[in-house]
């Protein structure tokens, strides 16, 4: 038994992805996306903000 044997093997080197050409769709794609994300970061900000009104049942004194 050799020495080389014994241990883990390296895995092979897997071949790079190329880069693809980005049309015209997919930037719109992206960009939307990205959109779509931002306005949901300041729906969350503005909710953590706590109720604006601060309605709800309101009781009355009487019994």
């Amino acid at each position: 038994m050799s020495g080389r044997e014994g241990g883990k093997k390296k895995p092979l080197k897997q071949p790079k992805k190329a880069d693809r050409d980005e049309d015209e769709d997919d930037k719109a794609f992206k960009q939307k996306l990205k959109d779509q994300q931002k306005a949901l970061e300041d729906a969350k900000s503005k909710a953590a903000k706590g109720p604006l009104g601060g309605g709800g049942i309101k009781k009355s004194g009487k019994k």
